[in-house]
């Protein structure tokens, strides 16, 4: 498994059209939540993804401080092979990323209400009241380095 970490002006064709994909595919066609996949933050974020021979596994984008959030944030979180631990290492990289390139000592998510649990186990805490996000109940949670 390969982790590869890239700016948007850095990725392929192939590579944007797989990771289009794969959140199309998961967020707009299996939820069944017709939205603005397309959403104008690609552009300015990273994005970090685990590949193997099967193309991508788990992927996730990072969205600089100020951006959406003062503390920057991680967003459309993906394992393509769930219940595998992959989220999780995926989410721990992603930590680390933004620890890397931003300085962030602190990280806020957007997460379905379904998967706070997941989110929990990975250093977030729930921050707001529930909240709908295109028909999808969702929560502010946030990550603090020294918490």
């Amino acid at each position: 498994m390969e982790q590869k970490l890239k700016k948007f002006s850095e990725l392929t064709a192939k590579e944007l059209y797989e990771i289009l994909r794969l959140r199309v595919n998961v967020f707009v066609v299996e939820q069944n939540c017709p939205y603005p996949e397309l959403d104008g933050l690609d552009e300015c974020s990273y994005h970090l993804w685990f590949e193997d021979e099967n193309g991508i596994a788990a992927y996730l984008r990072l969205i600089p401080p100020g951006v959406v959030r003062e503390d920057g944030a991680i967003g459309r979180v993906i394992s393509a092979r769930r219940r595998s631990g992959l989220g999780s290492r995926l989410m721990q990289a992603g930590i680390k990323a933004m620890q890397e390139l931003y300085g962030s000592e602190s990280i806020t998510i957007e997460a379905q209400v379904y998967a706070k649990p997941f989110y929990e186990v990975n250093g977030f805490r729930q921050i707001s009241d529930e909240f709908d996000e295109d028909g999808i109940p969702h929560i502010l949670m946030k990550w603090e380095k020294n918490a």
